[in-house]
């Protein structure tokens, strides 16, 4: 009998849906499919490309008053926040406004004698792995890009988020994309190793832990099969002396504790001059402890419970291990801490380096803070990780911010704001963070390969 994939809903720890995983068998006939469906999708003008694309958004859209309170029930987040559709339309629509410009030959010269030039081409079958934190959003980084520069997609998605692929392949099927260009699938770790390893598919684009990336480039040795992935994170926040102090507060602590602290770009530990670290610390505090923790389906609720009871775990070991080796926590155990996914959000003082917490990646709604007293201290704090995804600045001096940001290791440099994904940026990392790029040009040079044309003309 075969595997069937449980998600386990945060709100009361019932089954919320399940799904069988293909058979292995199944499976290769359906990366097979997608390979005999591509050469036909590609050949399709980009612009009908594009057209049917965001036909398929706007169905996503369309269904947003199911998705809100299925996502609360599958991953945890409060319904008084809306759902994704915002950033998913923003980004689809950012990736369809660029795409021809994007996808252009590159014209090398041309003279009497010959002509060059350079084509993107897709790479053929892409593969998209997506977590459940971001489900939608993460999601459509690669499959809007993907579909519309000729390639089909295959997508898996997290267990915890089952339902995320489903809705979005019955979307985009209602709006014209041919099911075998798109399609969603369920899969054991076995059988997507298999996939990779027989050259199934033509692009990998992974977003998940460290360990998970690991195995896709494991499946992958050998094949030369691109893979690009976006990993772990512990993005710092760093407020100067010269920084709009309530601003900072606001955006870095929110940044640390929205959707629960699980956020791949979420702020995990925050650096204030020592100047602000006081009054910064006392606001930081006022601000969780006006947190209402609580059933996600409640309009009420600003923060819900994390999407599963281990991950609510490892944050626990970890603020419990800062405790005992020093470190400060300043939230008293809210009423609706069950000791189980429902967990306090937490500021913590008085860390250091050497503790967990600081370390590594928590992804939950807890933050160190710790005293700095100039630039140098902070970035070698700021580099003092394993990750590399985003770094958050806080000053009104623009040149220093580009000095500062310079020498940080990392993807992206915010100033003045954190924990958002700019379409119009390269979404990268280094390190432990993995390495690959999406949106952007960028995106959609990751997404083809480049096809050189040197045409010598006859000429007499």
């Amino acid at each position: 009998m075969g595997q069937t994939l449980k998600c386990i809903s945060p709100i009361d720890g019932s089954v919320f849906a399940e799904r069988k995983v293909l058979s292995r068998e199944d499976a290769f006939a359906a990366a097979e499919r997608a390979r005999t469906a591509q050469a036909a999708w590609a050949a399709r003008p980009l612009q009908e490309r594009i057209d049917l694309v965001m036909a398929g958004v706007a169905a996503v859209g369309a269904m947003n008053d199911e998705i809100v309170p299925e996502l609360a029930q599958m991953m945890g987040r409060p319904v008084r926040y809306g759902g994704e559709f915002g950033g998913f339309n923003e980004r689809a629509s950012h990736m369809a406004k660029i795409a021809e410009e994007s996808l252009a030959d590159i014209e090398v010269g041309e003279d009497a004698t010959f002509k060059r030039y350079i084509k993107r081409l897709p790479h053929g079958v892409v593969f998209v792995v997506a977590p459940w934190n971001y489900p939608y959003m993460t999601a459509i980084n690669t499959v809007a890009p993907a579909l519309i520069a000729g390639n089909t997609v295959v997508l898996k998605h997290a267990t915890q988020t089952l339902l995320v692929g489903e809705r979005m392949a019955k979307a985009f099927h209602s709006a014209g994309v041919p099911a075998d260009v798109f399609q969603n699938v369920f899969l054991d770790h076995g059988t997507t190793s298999e996939l990779i390893a027989n050259r199934a598919f033509d692009f990998v684009n992974f977003t998940g832990s460290v360990g998970g990336g690991q195995a896709m480039e494991r499946a992958a040795a050998g094949t030369f099969t691109g893979v690009g992935t976006e990993l772990g994170g512990k993005d710092p926040g760093y407020m100067m002396e010269d920084a709009d102090l309530d601003a900072a507060v606001d955006t870095l602590i929110d940044g640390a504790m929205f959707n629960s602290g699980q956020c791949c770009c979420g702020i995990e530990r925050i650096y204030v001059h020592e100047s602000l670290y006081d009054a910064f610390v006392e606001k930081a505090i006022a601000i969780v402890k006006g947190y209402k923790l609580g059933n996600p389906l409640d309009p009420e609720t600003t923060i819900g419970p994390m999407a599963n009871v281990r991950f609510a775990e490892e944050v626990r070991g970890q603020i419990a291990e800062a405790v005992e080796a020093g470190a400060v926590a300043h939230i008293e155990t809210f009423a609706e801490d069950d000791g189980g996914a429902y967990l306090t959000p937490q500021i913590l003082t008085n860390v250091t380096h050497d503790m967990r917490v600081m370390r590594e990646e928590s992804f939950g709604p807890v933050v160190g803070i710790m005293k700095v007293s100039s630039d140098e201290e902070a970035i070698r704090l700021m580099n003092d990780s394993d990750f590399g995804l985003t770094a958050s600045l806080w000053t009104a001096d623009v040149e220093r911010a580009q000095a500062v940001g310079d020498q940080i290791e990392t993807g992206t440099v915010f100033m003045n704001r954190a924990d958002y994904l700019d379409p119009g940026l390269c979404w990268t990392g280094c390190k432990d963070t993995g390495r690959g790029g999406g949106l952007s040009v960028i995106g959609y040079h990751n997404l083809t390969r480049p096809k050189s044309y040197h045409l010598k003309k006859v000429t007499g």
